[in-house]
């Protein structure tokens, strides 16, 4: 069978990145720089910088000579490596056999897989528009050898299938750079006057090796598919799974404890050697009779305690159904994350974080995650924006909790609008009526005022009383805006405990 091979070039792959997590950076030109010999040098940009001639290699005070408004952002090092990593792996759905070639581009070997799309046009306009309909640019194409699919890729004007056998055809109007030749020996071709690869491609070995070593024959022999080049595919990512299958069918829920147990081992063996912790973890048990049985837990934060685990899972053994026996077991964590031997621990306290995690886990296994919220102070003084709800256990606060102030244990979303009577303006109310009903007070203690933050939002500053009512319950209320300046209105904002 013919060897065939893809090679696909992304134009502009940390800055196409870059947009697809942020889209409204698409319309904008902008770079990613890092410095290098006491300057900022453009690493990367976008095709609406390249269009304005700001490229790689330029320096960042250059680029803003040439445009002003270009936005300039940090690139990471090492951060194109991982991207193409992440889309080879993805490509192996196309291919089982599917490299990295570092800085911008992968080599496919699609030999035997073309057929499935009906095809290698089909198969290349397939992966073409997949790929860019997530925002990437890119150029692919076909050959008998990665050299030539390289060249063809990123130089080639035409058909970007090169037929059987063809690829020496496809590289005589290329020039030497399709080789992928060093910028030394591209200097002195250029200086030998060898602008296409059609010039040199005949002349005896033993002269190009005299004159350009023997680089240029590797390439040259690489393309032709004279010379061997390796290819090292990337490994795709074996799944968090285990698997037990049974000697006899399973139909005791003591039998269905034993064989989550078991399971809970090994793959939490695992994932200690690996350094994570499972987030989510799905058992399924296959029946006789073909039909699957299966349950779900969820975790706060990851956790590979399998002891913890089990206890999740426990509650929901009874609802597995064996019926004639099941046959085998198959638990999976889909949702894995890696996770820290030694944990910070929750909210500054002193005690056991992931006990605490733990219990907050059995909790929403009982109750269910959405009725279990955390909250954490923000710095504001407006009582909307001075909480914020979190789902992470890991966050912490940026900012401690106010213990100067007297607040409500429960805050309303909005405040709720009521009708109060006051001997004179500035006084607290006499009584409130809330939904209908009047509630007398007893005592107040206020005003405490709270000014709007101009830099977020203008208008009348709030004036909040503690108020208890007759029966000895007690409310935050305030008034909005100065008897001075009109009649203000009242509102109710939170209950204390």
């Amino acid at each position: 069978m013919h060897k065939r091979f893809l090679s696909i070039w992304f134009q502009h792959l940390t800055a196409d990145r870059l947009a697809v997590r942020h889209p409204e950076l698409r319309q904008t030109a902008f770079v990613l720089a890092a410095p290098d010999g006491g300057r900022m040098t453009i690493k990367a940009s976008n095709t609406s910088a390249k269009a304005s001639g700001i490229l790689p290699g330029m320096a960042v005070a250059d680029a803003r000579a040439l445009m002003p408004s270009i936005a300039v952002f940090n690139h990471r090092p090492g951060w194109d490596k991982k991207l193409l990593t992440n889309l080879a792996e993805w490509c192996q759905r196309y291919t089982p056999l599917a490299a990295i070639d570092p800085p911008d581009g992968l080599f496919l070997d699609i030999t035997g897989c073309a057929h499935l799309w009906g095809g290698e046009e089909p198969y290349l306009n397939h992966i073409v528009n997949t790929i860019q309909s997530k925002g990437y640019n890119l150029r692919a194409a076909i050959a008998d050898t990665m050299g030539a699919a390289w060249a063809v890729a990123r130089y080639g004007r035409h058909s970007m299938v090169i037929l059987p056998d063809a690829q020496r055809q496809a590289l005589l109007p290329l020039p030497p750079a399709s080789l992928r030749l060093e910028q030394e020996t591209l200097v002195r071709m250029e200086r030998l006057g060898f602008w296409q690869v059609g010039q040199f491609i005949d002349l005896p070995p033993s002269l190009l090796r005299k004159r350009f070593g023997d680089i240029l024959l590797l390439r040259l022999g690489q393309a032709l598919g004279t010379e061997h080049e390796p290819m090292e595919p990337v490994k795709p990512r074996q799944p968090y799974r285990e698997q037990l299958p049974c000697l006899e069918p399973i139909c005791t829920a003591p039998g269905i404890a034993i064989a989550l147990k078991r399971l809970l081992e090994t793959l939490c063996q695992r994932l200690t050697k690996e350094g994570r912790g499972l987030r989510t973890c799905v058992l399924k048990a296959f029946r006789v009779d073909g039909k699957v049985e299966q349950v779900e837990i969820g975790t706060g934060r990851a956790s590979r305690n399998p002891g913890h685990l089990f206890r999740l899972f426990e509650p929901k053994l009874p609802s597995i159904e064996p019926a004639w026996g099941i046959e085998l077991f198959e638990l999976e964590a889909p949702w894995v994350e890696k996770l820290r031997d030694a944990q910070e621990s929750l909210w500054h306290s002193p005690g056991d974080a992931t006990a605490i995690a733990e219990l907050l886990d059995r909790l929403a296994g009982r109750t269910g995650r959405e009725n279990i919220r955390r909250y954490l102070p923000q710095e504001h003084h407006w009582p909307e924006r001075s909480i914020k709800a979190v789902s992470s256990l890991e966050e912490q606060p940026k900012t401690a909790w106010p213990t100067d102030k007297n607040r409500p244990l429960c805050l309303l979303p909005k405040p709720e609008p009521i009708e109060v009577m006051t001997p004179l303006p500035d006084y607290p109310p006499l009584h409130f009526r809330y939904q209908g009903k009047i509630f007398p007070i007893a005592s107040a203690d206020g005003p405490e005022r709270i000014e709007q933050e101009w830099w977020i939002s203008a208008g009348p500053p709030r004036d909040y009383y503690c108020v208890e009512d007759e029966k000895g319950a007690r409310y935050w209320l305030f008034r909005l805006d100065l008897y001075e300046k009109g009649k203000p209105k009242w509102f109710l904002h939170g209950f204390f405990a």
